[in-house]
This record gives structure tokens, C-alpha cells and sequence, in this order.
């Protein structure tokens, strides 16, 4: 088989090293990929939201199936181009991808379907904004209505961090079209949790949960990143809450979806905050996320395209999907300075022994040689037996990568070790 993987980051290079262990896989496509992933795939030099030029592509080379992996194609419609020409793919068409292409969509879903989340109010005029929070309980968040790079969220914790947060989405328009509408919605207190799920529209198939690490520095402390780091399984969520989530969100959504003439198929996950009042969904992605992908398919026992194929098949439920009973860590090398300046261009040096291990977000091959070219330049992954072995030999893997300026928390994982010291 010949397969496209649409995407060029991290979450790549870890669906593209699973896809890699089906002996019928012949060849992957990476559009456009980046230079840490020249060894497991082919490079094409084709943007993700070129979906003209990708449907060209997978058309010429007699592609057998696509993945398309990152928000923007999705929510423009590159699944549903390519099945227009007889190409099957993973992920969702446009019209399901709206789950997380519109934060209002989204909302309004959960509360005309009673699947808990945070109390809402939808603003598309900046004055009436600024109004209602003169009354509104702080802290606060506020959400740009569209996709805008995973940095579409501002926790507001006073009333005038609040302001500025509107006027710099609806009237600086820092997200662009993105925040033309906002949502301003309950602060939500407790454990997070990362849930991503396969789907065929029908049934829904929870994978390992994961606990992200968001902010830039040790200590949860800085900036809101793309995320520097996971763990896998996250200890806060039990089997307990597993069920509940599968009666009261997980079920409901994807019914929900279908009910609106919107089955999603794919992965979906769903981004939860554990409070004192039970689950309730904090935002859902159309796709795997990132880097939690890092964390949950090295934990995937199962083949990965037999049950993406699956998804697209509708037979997901005949399907058994597995996952070992250990833990994972992946520890995010950054460029010093990320996410705001950073400088690109250095030497990068993977060690042969640990590439299996190491997927790569932001490098490019220049003569020949390997060179960072983005903030997040790789996760190095750890699975074992325990989640403290895991987290060890992800830092013993990152200890031995170089390039200038690398930069990486030294705590990623210190709160799942603790949770689970206190069960």
C-alpha cells in the first residue's frame, strides 16, 4: 500500500513510525513533512492546506490511503476532497471537523445535548463583550471562535487581564478572523486530562489517557506552549471516571454529531477538566493531539491503519484495538526563547540508537545535514513497565541529543508521580 500522511510535526513523524510496522505498507507520503522524518517517509514539498495540489498528488501517485493529521486541512475540507476522487482517509470531513474549527459550534452542541462543560455566553461585538465582564465572575476564559494554532485560549485571572484579552482578539484581531466571535466561559478548577478517541461514527473507542504539560518552564510556571511534554496513562483518570465519561461525553458527543447530520470519523479528542462536580469537556480537537500522540500510540498494541481503516469502514466495533498495560513519557526539546524568538538553524544530532524513539517537529535537511527550524524541535518518547521508568529513560534520551540553544523542562511527569504517591 501506498499512503499520503498529510501534516509536518511531531504528531507526524509518530503516526508515520506506527503506520511503518504494517508489513503491506509499501511507501508514506509526507506533505510536506520535515527533514527528522527523511528516513521513515518521502518528503513532498506540498503545504497541509494546499488541498488542490495534495489531491493532484495523491491522484498521480495512486495513493491507497490518506491520514490527514492537523486541524486547518481538515477543517477545509481536505477529507472530503480527496474522497471526491476515490481516496479513503482517516479524519474527519468539514462539516465534523467544525467540532473544533468553532468554538461557538462546539458550545452550543454541548449545551443543546446536556454534555457537561463550563457555563457560556457568545460575544460577536467586542463593546457587548467588555460589558458583560464588568459583572462577569473572575477569573475568566476567553476563546477566539476559531482554529488559531492552539493559542486561541486566554485564562484571565483579573477583570482587566480579561479586558485586554478581548480587545486584543476582537479589536487588534491577533487571531485574524479567528476571533471575529469569542466565547467567555467559566474558570473550571481541577486535574486536566487528554482523551483521544478512534470513532467510526458509531462507536467510540477511548485510547490511553495523558496529562499534557502546557507552560514553557518547571513549575507549570511561563507562557502557554504547544506543549513540552506528556505522560501516559494520566493517574487522575480511573476507570471509575472512564465510565462516566463514556455515558456522559463521549457516547453523547459523537450521537450528538450524528443527530446533526455531522458524523465525525477519525479521532476525536476530548480535552477534560476533572472538578468537583464530575468530568466536564474543556475543548475537543478533530485530531489527535499533539504531543500527546507521542505518548499514546507507542502504548498502541494494535495495528494502527487496520484500525484507522476501521474508522473510514465503519467497523470499528469488529475491530480489537489494544494497548500495553505501561506507561509512557515524552519529554519536548525546545529552541531557547520558545514561544516567542528563538533562533533556527543549528546542528542537530540524534543518536543512531534512540531514533526509533526520538519523533522530530521542527528540522530541515540542509546539504545533507540535520538543522532545527521551529520551537519545538522533537520528542524524545520512553515506554516501560512503570511511569518512573518512563520518565527516566525519556531524559536519558534527551541528555544525549544536541544542537545549540536546546531547551527543556526538567519536571515533566512530577505530577502524575505524585497523584499516584497520593492514591
Amino acid at each position: 500500500m501506498k499512503i499520503l500522511v498529510v501534516g509536518g510535526g511531531g504528531r507526524e513523524h509518530a503516526i508515520i513510525k506506527k503506520l511503518k510496522e504494517n508489513k503491506s505498507v509499501e511507501k508514506i507520503f509526507a506533505l510536506p513533512g520535515n527533514g527528522g522524518m527523511a528516513e521513515d517517509a518521502t518528503l513532498v514539498d506540498i503545504g497541509a492546506k494546499d488541498i488542490p495540489a495534495i489531491v493532484e498528488f495523491a491522484k498521480a501517485n495512486a495513493i491507497d490511503y490518506a491520514v490527514v493529521a492537523p486541524d486547518d486541512p481538515l477543517v477545509l475540507g481536505c477529507v472530503d476532497a480527496l474522497e471526491a476522487v476515490g481516496i479513503p482517509c482517516f479524519g474527519p470531513r468539514a462539516n465534523a471537523a467544525i467540532i473544533e474549527g468553532s468554538k461557538v459550534f462546539s458550545k452550543n452542541l454541548m449545551k443543546k445535548y446536556s454534555i457537561p462543560t463550563a457555563r457560556y455566553e457568545v460575544f460577536s461585538s467586542a463593546d457587548e463583550a467588555l460589558k458583560y465582564l464588568d459583572t462577569a465572575p473572575i477569573p475568566t476564559v476567553i476563546k477566539a471562535d476559531g482554529l488559531a494554532l492552539g493559542k486561541g485560549v486566554i485564562i484571565a485571572m483579573t477583570r482587566d487581564e480579561a479586558r485586554d484579552a478581548v480587545k486584543s482578539i476582537m479589536q487588534d484581531k491577533v487571531f485574524g478572523k479567528s476571533g471575529e466571535n469569542i466565547v467567555i466561559e467559566e474558570f473550571l478548577e481541577g486535574p486536566e486530562v487528554s482523551v483521544l478517541s478512534f470513532t467510526d461514527g458509531e462507536v467510540v473507542v477511548p485510547m490511553i489517557s495523558s496529562q499534557d504539560h502546557k507552560r514553557a518552564h518547571d513549575g507549570d510556571t511561563g507562557l502557554n506552549t504547544g506543549g513540552m511534554g506528556t505522560v501516559a496513562p494520566n493517574p487522575y483518570y480511573t476507570d471509575e471516571i472512564a465510565d462516566v465519561c463514556m455515558e456522559t461525553i463521549f457516547l453523547p458527543t459523537i450521537r450528538a454529531m450524528k443527530a446533526e447530520g455531522r458524523t465525525f470519523r477519525g479521532c476525536l479528542y476530548f480535552g477534560l477538566m476533572l472538578t468537583k462536580d464530575g468530568p466536564k469537556v474543556i475543548e475537543y480537537n478533530c485530531r489527535f493531539g499533539d504531543p500527546e500522540t507521542q505518548v499514546v500510540l507507542p502504548l498502541l498494541k494494535s495495528d494502527l491503519l487496520t484500525v484507522m481503516q476501521a474508522t473510514t469502514n465503519g467497523t470499528l466495533k469488529d475491530t480489537p484495538v489494544e494497548f500495553s498495560l505501561g506507561s509512557a513519557c515524552c519529554v519536548i526539546m525546545a529552541s531557547a526563547g520558545y514561544p516567542e524568538a528563538y533562533e533556527k538553524g543549528f546542528t542537530l544530532t540524534i543518536p543512531e540508537d534512540i531514533k526509533k524513539n526520538v519523533f522530530v517537529a521542527g528540522a530541515k535537511l540542509q546539504d545533507g545535514v540535520l538543522k532545527t527550524n521551529g520551537g519545538r524541535v522533537l520528542g524524545a518518547t520512553c515506554t516501560s513497565d512503570t511511569l518512573e521508568g518512563a520518565i527516566d529513560g525519556a531524559y536519558a534520551m534527551v541528555r544525549t541529543i544536541k544542537f545549540d540553544n536546546a531547551y527543556y523542562r526538567t519536571d515533566i511527569g512530577k505530577r502524575a508521580l505524585m497523584a499516584k504517591e497520593s492514591k
